[in-house]
């Protein structure tokens, strides 16, 4: 059979959305590459996706659909292969059993990231519960309290151009570990640096990318807010806050200033963990660099006061006046940019959706165990394995192993989550199906059309809805829209055709130019185009209203560290993506077995020495891993990578055996980087 090369989209949790080219032969992807004509990912692929064929080719792929009848818990062997007419009636029958005793909000849609593709993520699914009544999710594991803080500062999920930051003079990379979670815009940084610029790197860890770069703080974990308040300060001392600027274009100014004078270099370095001459030598670069680019990385919105931090350090470049110029400015995400609205289509006006109450993703173990009234009967679990992923994961476990829940999950390979399921329903990868995708990263909207054959009789996530519909006896025409349908409406405002994405495969989408500074004279997406330094709107959920400072929780409490006296961080790892790629012997053999980092001081100071199986734990509960002294850390301070599967872990728990189900200050996102352990020999 001849080879034929087809352009796609990658559709996983990264800002970058590559463009990729993939080679197909009698059906099957053989080869993936990068596409180099693509302006922004130019041609590479991550370490994580060179290797995506091996997920997709997979012998451990779900071919035939799965119902129990074992114990749950156990595995796959407690289940039996079934036809889809039977799963999919086993399905309807266990959300009707639910929606008759509990009503419609006992059943819970759980969903995230494991595609960022529109179609298959964040549509049919959704609009399916929504028309039953279900309850409705809330979003918040990954980006919640970072949208939140920028929806209140700059009016949405806005920043400067991605591109543009080759023209800035300092780049400040404030817990963007880029190398790992942003690669492809490390060479633009990399550009600026050829062209003079400095480039600083605030992170609690001595990261790739720290490594890297021309300078390295590391601040206390959760205490961004407070460095940032104190640079500010810095800036007001030295004279270098553009007031005509602030005056013509925020709100707040007056105020903030006034708040400053409580925030000294000196206090917050002290609050920081960090040297006061380091402190002010960032912040006269800062006072005398125009333009000056701050990346803020997802990493720093991970701690109760995440949503105070986000502000406090996208409140530094209006200070300086950055936005005025090219490649100045702060950028933490593009997605405010790109005009793609799901709520419409989740929701169209053609469709009756009854209101329903809001469920928090992140409290799953929570919900699970008892905080939701009516109770969580029936879980619709897809694109996510929350069992590896969900913070409190010994509670969790336990609420999955209710007699009285019935669990429907959609997969590709067997997860965690899989063992607790009552039906398991086989699902499409990326080469498979149709989806669109925008991006968090840069301003390109993307096409994927399926171009190699489902293993076995796989379906998309679409499909499966629109049949588990059917089966559920409900005929509405939106219930069996297309995917191309979908994708239709999810284009219908955008400046883009579906023709033109069909033709072309990617387009930019957005009247942001290259190079451009597109907050240089105001315009930000708030009601009256001025960014928000004070927002009174917060005050109304108990949120300071001004740009401040929201100490961590269980870092800065003095009475637990007398227990556990280590402040624990899970940071993203190089060759895993979230849950995804953690069962395949390649990504797995170059990240290794679990292993918890502590500075040698610390190692040493338990008796303990490199490799040692340690068991990290608290009150929730403990992990099993190998200690690595590591000088990238700072004494008090330990970290492990996230994402490995519970089930593939020794002693069969993961890192969020230890982590918290509790809410950032904003959003009400998770707290992964707020967390005390103790690490010991293991018994």
């Amino acid at each position: 059979m001849p080879r034929t090369t087809h352009l796609g989209a990658c559709p996983l949790d990264c800002p970058d959305t590559c463009t990729w080219q993939l080679t197909v032969e009698d059906g099957r992807a053989v080869q993936i590459r990068g596409d180099r004509d693509h302006p922004f990912t130019r041609g590479v692929l991550c370490g994580k996706v060179n290797r995506y064929l091996d997920a997709v080719n997979g012998p451990d792929r779900l071919t035939t659909p799965l119902v129990r009848v074992g114990p749950k818990g156990v595995g796959p062997g407690s289940f039996r292969p079934a036809t889809w007419d039977e799963a999919i009636a086993w399905v309807a029958s266990g959300l009707r059993a639910t929606i008759d005793r509990d009503g419609p909000e006992g059943i819970l849609p759980y969903y995230f990231a494991g595609t960022m593709g529109h179609v298959q993520g964040w549509t049919m699914g959704p609009r399916l519960f929504a028309h039953l009544g279900a309850s409705r999710l809330q979003t918040t594991i990954c980006t919640a309290a970072a949208s939140a803080a920028l929806r209140s500062i700059y009016g949405g999920s806005v920043g400067f151009e991605p591109e543009s930051i080759v023209e800035a003079r300092l780049v400040v990379l404030w817990g963007a570990n880029l190398l790992s979670t942003n690669l492809h815009h490390w060479p633009f940084v990399e550009e600026a640096r050829r062209r003079g610029a400095y480039v600083v790197a605030i992170d609690p860890l001595r990261t790739d990318t720290a490594a890297r770069a021309d300078e390295h703080l590391a601040p206390l974990p959760g205490t961004d807010a407070a460095l940032a308040l104190g640079l500010m300060r810095h800036l007001l001392d030295a004279g270098a806050v553009d007031e005509a600027w602030l005056e013509a274009y925020t709100v707040g100014w007056p105020e903030l200033a006034a708040r400053l004078a409580r925030w000294p270099v000196e206090r917050a370095a002290a609050e920081c963990g960090l040297d006061v001459a380091v402190v002010r030598r960032l912040g006269d670069r800062i006072a005398r660099t125009r333009p000056t680019a701050i990346r803020v990385g997802l990493g720093a919105q991970r701690h109760h006061g995440a949503g105070q931090a986000i502000r406090a350090i996208c409140a530094l470049p209006l200070v300086t006046g950055d936005f005025r110029y090219p490649g100045g400015g702060a950028l933490c995400m593009t997605s405010g940019h790109h005009p793609v609205h799901r709520d419409p289509v989740v929701r169209p006006d053609d469709l009756p959706t009854p209101p329903a109450r809001s469920v928090n993703m992140s409290r799953l173990a929570a919900v699970l165990a008892g905080e939701a009234d009516p109770p969580i009967t029936a879980l619709v679990v897809f694109n996510t394995n929350p069992a590896a992923t969900a913070p409190d994961q010994t509670r969790l476990h336990a609420g999955l192993r209710r007699d009285d829940l019935f669990t429907t999950v959609l997969e590709q390979r067997w997860t965690d989550t899989c063992d607790y399921a009552d039906v398991v329903l086989p699902a499409t990868m990326q080469p498979e199906h149709l989806d669109l995708h925008s991006s968090y990263g840069h301003h390109y909207t993307t096409l994927n059309l399926p171009v190699t054959r489902a293993p076995g009789e796989a379906l998309p996530n679409t499909e499966i809805f629109r049949r588990i519909a059917a089966a559920m006896g409900i005929d509405h025409p939106r219930l069996r829209d297309t995917d191309e349908d979908l994708a239709r409406q999810l284009l219908r405002d955008a400046p883009v055709t579906f023709e033109q994405l069909r033709e072309r495969t990617y387009v930019r989408s957005t009247g942001v130019d290259v190079g451009s500074a597109p907050y240089a004279t105001g315009g930000f997406p708030t009601p009256d185009g001025r960014a928000r330094l004070l927002d009174p709107e917060l005050a109304s959920s108990g949120v300071d209203p001004l740009v401040g400072y929201t100490p961590p929780v269980e870092a800065a409490d003095a009475e637990l560290a007398a227990r556990f006296p280590l402040v624990l961080i899970a940071p993203a790892g190089r060759f895993l993506m979230n849950s995804t790629f953690a069962s395949l012997p390649w990504h797995s053999g170059r990240m290794g077995p679990p292993r918890v980092h502590l500075h040698p001081d610390d190692v040493a100071a338990r008796g303990l020495t490199e490799g040692d199986e340690v068991r990290v734990h608290n009150d929730r509960g403990s992990f099993l891993a190998a200690v690595t002294a590591d000088d990238a850390t700072r004494p008090g301070l330990a970290f492990t990578y996230k994402a490995y599967w519970a089930r593939l872990s020794p002693g069969g728990t993961n890192v969020n055996a230890v982590t918290a189900v509790r809410d950032t200050d904003l959003g009400g996102g998770p707290t992964f980087h707020d967390t005390r352990v103790e690490v010991e020999r293991a018994r």
